[in-house]
């Protein structure tokens, strides 16, 4: 049995390989994973979710007071 090596396909005339994607003008494209609109901001894109998704997800904490308040109090008796 004679085995031939398997040639490479011909590039193509501007110098790429056949079934390669041409190089986009920018970022890939990544959209939302809830709602699927583009996402366009970097912490958008590096969580996946818009920024509307995201406040679905993820509401704001609630208000916490961390000043306490002092209560009026009667003196204790005998003291």
């Amino acid at each position: 049995m004679d085995e031939t090596p398997l040639d490479p396909p011909p590039p193509a005339a501007d110098g790429r390989l056949p079934g390669s994607v041409p190089d986009a003008a920018g970022p890939r494209p990544v959209r939302c994973r809830m709602c699927g609109r583009p996402l366009t901001g970097t912490a958008s894109r590096r969580t996946g979710l818009g920024p509307a998704c995201d406040a679905k997800l993820h509401p704001p904490a609630p208000e916490i007071r961390t000043r306490r308040r002092e209560a009026e109090q009667d003196p204790l008796p005998g003291i």
